[in-house]
């Protein structure tokens, strides 16, 4: 299930993380990546720890804790602290596979990378190329999104991103582990809460079957949620 989060980060945290963006350190991306990704990764990433991430990351996670359609997409159990990446002109980043299993730092424990994110942080007019190709079975899919948009997608999915070739492709990347591991399951469980949520603003409230469909939906949960 790929979804789109229009709107992440507002104007004002949009400006924000773009001037800290400006001023943030870079070093080789591949410090992150697995044996197999390192061999198709060739980006810039802000160091963990510096000042600079930190305050993105907190930028980022706050967004996260108010977005309702982020919340009901992804039923979130653990956050792995957010990434920030940038691709300048002929950089990119060839097909892989997220890690299934990441390390907190800090000996924070692990986190079960179930859906992963990207949220992009530069206006697209400003650089050609970078798109984010996500394959499923239906095919290759092309994302590019305004800066503050978000798009969540199966860590299990193929996906690559597009050699750059004009500009600077600035983006925040990182996985979550969901209370609901199986993509199936969390499809259908979003599926049912847009469903919910659009019957609510058609009938008048306290009408019955509300009721019983979000009994449903929490019983459901109940049965396939870890936590």
């Amino acid at each position: 299930m790929l979804v789109r989060i229009a709107g992440l980060l507002d104007a004002a945290e949009l400006a924000e993380a773009q001037a800290l963006l400006a001023r943030a350190p870079w070093v080789d991306g591949r410090v992150t990546a697995g044996h197999q990704s390192a061999q198709v990764k060739d980006n810039l990433q802000i160091p963990e720890g510096s000042p600079e991430h930190r305050a993105l990351g907190g930028l980022v996670l706050g967004a996260l804790e108010r977005s309702a359609l982020f919340l009901t997409a992804v039923l979130p159990l653990k956050v792995f602290p957010p990434l920030f990446n940038r691709y300048d002109a002929g950089m990119t980043f060839g097909a892989h596979v997220d890690n299934a299993i990441r390390l907190l730092s800090g000996g924070g424990g692990r986190i079960r990378t179930d859906v992963s994110c990207t949220l992009f942080l530069a206006d697209p007019e400003s650089y050609d190329g970078g798109e984010l190709i996500v394959e499923d079975s239906y095919g290759a899919h092309s994302v590019k999104l305004a800066a503050g948009d978000a798009v969540v997608y199966p860590s299990t999915s193929l996906h690559r991103v597009a050699p750059v070739t004009r500009g600077s492709r600035l983006a925040s990347f990182f996985w979550i582990q969901s209370m609901v591991r199986d993509d199936g399951q969390r499809s259908l469980l979003f599926d049912l809460d847009m469903a919910i949520n659009r019957a609510r603003a058609d009938l008048l409230p306290g009408h019955g079957s509300l009721t019983e469909l979000t009994a449903v939906y929490h019983n459901l949960l109940r049965r396939w949620a870890d936590a």
